[in-house]
């Protein structure tokens, strides 16, 4: 019967992943555990602890994982050799993560496993699939990757780039058949030997890895196809996995446990970190013996079908930012426009001083805009934009609140009018500022329309051209006819700019005035 070893890759919540260990060794399969290094020393002894006299479970060296890079692979080998040491009876070495859940019984799976004396790993032509849907394909491999696009951007387009202008192309190694496919996947004992054996002959191929860009999915899905009969090869991973149409991976949650159960698959991935039900039924499940599933397999449909129609309640529901595309009719949303940022963000700042709304300042036009964690959407300025609605429903339920105030630069005219033609109440605050020719050469230099060594001709000619650009866009939003449009100007009296205040906030004079008064609010 077939006995699996599970290869765990995991880096956070050690509470979670002793539990899932727990149920993973529920029925005497195994499991060789992977802590990322760059996770503390301590939640790693939390984990070795709770299993210190377990024989079910061994612990790989720790590497620093980064995604996109070889450490990747690296600790995925470094987990395969200590379970290929630890657990001489394993039949079979499953891959999975923290955030990967069985959704069936052990004996389902085992018999399954028993029944399919195959490799179950997605290897698909490197060159000739359209596995890889944009970005990069042969830069993957023809150039060296020595930084982590991620966290190194600049460094990472820059060696490329300089490679390119260089010529310095390297050769893929000849004998191999690139493969590409997904990291997630099951092969017998025998194909890991036949790997870890090949990899002590071949270090020319761990080199050539090593430099790859997004080795994760291709080098497994490659040695698999070199050394495996392709008979003996089922190019499909038997873990369930679903991706937006933004390329973001869906998380399953509490209600869909029954959508789970019914595909045709053995794992699913990824079980939100919030879906403590769901990981309990599962781990539960996987202990049943329960060998009787009705497999209708109609997850993926499913989940495109509601995308695209739109529904209420939340079965099945598309969640995080593919969730409903309006912020709500019982929202209001106040933004604040304004050609000179700062003078927007003393006002903002002044408006919180004074009332209880929340505020956050260019969250579209500036990269670092003090936002909160939303799951990943507030680090990429081109994601706010793009899933804007979807931005700012998250920061309604952040700050728990129906009226939020935020900064806008008067070029975002097409942000404007997707919020003006939501369901929510927006309103709008021009913010009139005097630019004075230094301001202008400023704002030239800090928009790389000039640089330190510009003429003044050259200047002279440039600051018209701005100061008319600035006048184009309060043109533009003047003729645009939105409803609850407002206006202060800097030449304007506090008590004359207290009254479009009062009206865009639904505040008192009083308060208002207070606002309006704000000290060196236009000063530079």
């Amino acid at each position: 019967m077939a006995k699996i070893a599970y290869i765990l890759l995991c880096h956070r919540d050690p509470d979670a992943i002793i539990q899932q260990v727990q149920q993973l060794i529920a029925k005497g399969d195994f499991v060789s555990v992977h802590y990322d290094l760059r996770s503390g020393a301590q939640e790693f002894k939390r984990i070795q602890d709770a299993f210190a006299d377990e024989i079910l479970v061994t612990f790989a060296r720790r590497v620093k994982c980064g995604w996109g890079e070889w450490s990747l692979v690296q600790a995925t080998l470094n987990a395969v050799n200590a379970a290929n040491t630890a657990f001489p009876r394993a039949t079979h070495f499953y891959m999975v993560s923290g955030d990967c859940m069985p959704i069936k019984s052990a004996e389902y799976i085992h018999d399954f496993l028993d029944g399919n004396d195959k490799d179950f790993i997605e290897s698909f032509g490197y060159f000739d699939s359209d596995w890889i849907k944009t970005g990069m394909r042969e830069e993957r491999l023809i150039y060296r990757h020595f930084f982590n696009e991620r966290n190194h951007k600049k460094l990472f387009y820059a060696a490329l780039e300089a490679q390119k202008r260089l010529g310095l192309k390297r050769a893929i190694p000849q004998d191999l058949e690139m493969m590409i496919g997904s990291q997630w996947w099951c092969l017998r004992r025998k194909t890991v030997q036949s790997i870890l054996n090949f990899l002590k002959e071949r270090k020319d191929v761990t080199r050539f890895f090593r430099r790859t860009w997004i080795p994760d999915e291709s080098f497994f899905q490659t040695l698999v196809r070199h050394l495996v009969p392709h008979a003996e090869i089922d190019p499909r991973t038997l873990t369930f996995l679903m991706f937006s149409d933004y390329g973001m991976p869906v998380a399953f949650y509490n209600d869909q446990y029954d959508m789970l159960l019914s595909q045709d698959f053995l794992f699913a991935r990824k079980i939100s970190s919030e879906a403590h039900d769901l990981k309990n039924r599962l781990g539960a499940l996987y202990a049943s013996g329960e060998t009787d599933f009705a497999v209708s397999n109609e997850g993926r449909r499913l989940y495109q079908y509601l995308t695209q129609q739109g529904r209420h309640g939340r079965r099945f529901a598309p969640r995080f930012w593919e969730r409903e595309s309006t912020l709500g009719r019982e929202r209001e949303l106040l933004i604040l426009v304004c050609k000179k940022w700062h003078v927007a963000k003393r006002l903002l700042h002044a408006i919180q001083r004074s009332t209880n709304l929340h505020g956050v300042e260019f969250l579209f036009d500036e990269t670092h805009a003090g936002l909160p964690q939303l799951g990943g959407i507030e680090n990429s300025m081109e994601k706010r934009t793009r899933h804007r609605r979807a931005m700012m429903r998250m920061l309604f339920d952040y700050y728990d609140t129906n009226r939020l105030v935020i900064c806008l630069d008067p070029n975002n005219m097409d942000l404007l009018q997707d919020f003006y033609s939501d369901r929510c109440t927006t309103k709008v605050l021009e913010v009139e500022c005097n630019y004075d020719d230094d301001y202008l050469m400023g704002h030239a230099k800090r928009a790389g329309l000039a640089g330190e060594k510009t003429t003044m001709d050259t200047m002279a000619r440039l600051v018209p051209t701005i100061r008319q650009e600035f006048g184009y866009e309060s043109d533009a939003l003047k003729d645009a006819g939105f409803p609850n449009f407002y206006k202060i100007n800097e030449q304007n009296s506090d008590s004359e700019n207290a009254i479009p205040i009062s009206n865009f906030l639904g505040l008192s004079e009083e308060l208002a005035s207070n606002i309006a008064a704000t000290k060196q609010l236009f000063a530079e």
